[in-house]
């Protein structure tokens, strides 16, 4: 699998159509690449040990994991050079006195490590086939979706300025049957496509084998006749869907003549029939659409004793694929850095999604649809969030972040009496008074951070008998508690009993020294 590697969407329709019983030549025809690497990755399948389901369920980057281990991509500049003079090599054919020795030889002036002669008569010869007659296709029922936007648009009024809105027309039929499904959306952009096909897939009430779209940009972003670079949401689509994908030719209608003249009568039979009505927004007219198809894939096909609908409802609707239980969202792709903050920022929603702080300072891809975010990182998921749409905001799950950062967040009052129960009685009360002392508890952080330090340093006995001094003088302090712990350290026998004084009249007793109650 030398060469560039291909995207893992076009991966999956290999194994899908590898999966429906196609041989390697016809997945190679149908998805535009050579046969040795449709090979090449079959051959990677008893390697990888997984069920094909299993693999069609993974994205992207997991799959590409597998199939890919470091193998670099490689790309033939000669190739693509000769594609890029076809089109002259054809234009300068017909002229008298030309042959394809002498295209060579301008061709090897101006491009000296180009083909040989040999391989420049074979590859010209592939691009210049004869033209070939017409004939009649014959479709197998559920097989195919033949895709197209109409030529000429429809209109609805906008209530509030008056301005007259042009609307694109989708334009799908089932070739076996001819029944046809038109819809009109906002442009031809790649979200408005898309949702006009999970419309169409929904009235039909099922999913074919094979859509077949026309060259428009939603669909193929660079038009070739043997590898057509689809685009990568549309592939995401079917792929969600269970469909395979097969671009018409370049210029080629006759590729799928059934929905051209379905696009043909539905000017007949639905701009016709609405062109004196007046709509003022999408929803009506689409409506007035939809009664008016119903009405032409219910009329009686000439030369046939049925409609397209009876047709359909008869032999094609049971052979379709079931509707997946959850619908399509579209899958945007992202190759972001993450930040010394252990997060990703987000651009478009200008929101920030936390990775596990081990991958700071690395490049991970991001897969996020209108409800979700996910994070992957060598082929490996690290991180999901639910998409949060809040600018300058932070979706943040503590265990990303490392202990240290943890600890920060964790911190309360609370928190600290729980920690300091686990410790000891003496302990869990001189906490408790600390954040009792009116203070800001911000304050008694550091204190209390001190205090679970000394409490670690310490012996048991020494550190209880610290603190039950210290709760008898009424101060809490990091400092007393430790200048008494490093008393009792230097002198760990002495203990000094309390000693009862003598009977005077001039001891004031501990309430005067607490201020509470003074009597003289």
């Amino acid at each position: 699998m030398a060469g560039k590697i291909k995207p893992m969407s076009q991966i999956k329709q290999l194994l899908r159509l590898y999966i429906q019983g196609n041989g390697k030549k016809s997945i190679a025809r149908t998805l535009g690449i050579s046969r040795n690497t449709v090979k090449s990755y079959l051959e990677k399948l008893p390697v990888i040990g997984m069920d094909l389901e299993n693999l069609l369920a993974l994205e992207d980057p997991e799959l590409e994991k597998l199939f890919h281990r470091g193998n670099p991509a490689y790309k033939q500049d000669r190739f693509t050079h000769f594609k890029l003079q076809l089109d002259y090599f054809e234009k300068e054919l017909k002229r008298h006195g030309v042959n394809r020795m002498v295209l060579w030889e301008e061709y090897k002036a101006s491009f000296p490590l180009g083909y040989s002669y040999t391989q420049f008569c074979h590859h010209l010869n592939q691009q210049l086939i004869a033209r070939k007659p017409s004939m009649v296709l014959s479709h197998n029922p559920g097989e195919k979706l033949f895709v197209d936007f109409a030529g000429k648009k429809l209109s609805y009024v906008d209530r509030q300025t008056g301005e007259i809105i042009w609307c694109p027309v989708f334009v799908a039929c089932l070739p076996y049957s001819d029944y046809s499904f038109v819809f009109a959306v906002r442009s031809q952009g790649i979200e408005d496509f898309i949702y006009a096909l999970r419309m169409c897939l929904e009235y039909l009430g099922g999913v074919p084998l094979i859509l077949v779209p026309d060259n428009l940009k939603s669909a193929v972003i660079k038009a070739n006749r043997y590898e057509p670079e689809i685009n990568r949401a549309l592939e995401d689509f079917c792929n969600h869907y269970n469909m395979g994908i097969m671009p018409t030719r370049v210029i080629k209608p006759k590729d799928k003549a059934l929905v051209e003249n379905q696009v043909k009568m539905a000017y007949s039979r639905i701009y016709a029939k609405i062109r004196n009505m007046q709509f003022f927004d999408l929803r009506s007219l689409n409506e007035a659409i939809k009664k008016c198809n119903l009405r032409h894939n219910q009329t009686r096909m000439q030369q046939k004793p049925y409609c397209r609908e009876e047709c359909f409802l008869a032999n094609e609707k049971q052979q379709l694929q079931p509707l997946p239980k959850d619908p399509y969202e579209i899958k945007y792709y992202k190759e972001l850095k993450v930040a010394q903050n252990n997060h990703i920022r987000l651009s478009i929603d200008k929101h920030y999604y936390s990775v596990p702080y081990r991958w700071i300072g690395e490049r991970v891809k991001v897969i996020y649809t209108r409800s979700m975010v996910r994070i992957y990182a060598k082929g490996d998921q690290i991180a999901i969030h639910q998409r949060n749409y809040t600018p300058y905001g932070y979706t943040t799950v503590k265990e990303h972040l490392c202990s240290h950062h943890q600890h920060f967040l964790k911190r309360s009052p609370a928190y600290y009496v729980e920690r300091a129960s686990k410790m000891s009685s003496e302990l869990k009360q001189i906490v408790e008074l600390l954040f009792q002392g009116g203070r800001f508890p911000e304050q008694n952080y550091n204190t209390c951070d001190g205090l679970f330090s000394l409490y670690r340093k310490t012996e048991p006995e020494i550190f209880s008998r610290a603190c039950k001094e210290a709760l008898e003088c009424n101060t809490y302090s990091y400092r007393f508690i430790m200048r008494i712990i490093e008393n009792l350290n230097k002198n760990p026998e002495q203990e000094t009993p309390p000693v009862a004084l003598p009977a005077h009249k001039n001891i004031r007793g501990k309430e005067y020294y607490q201020q509470l109650n003074i009597n003289f």
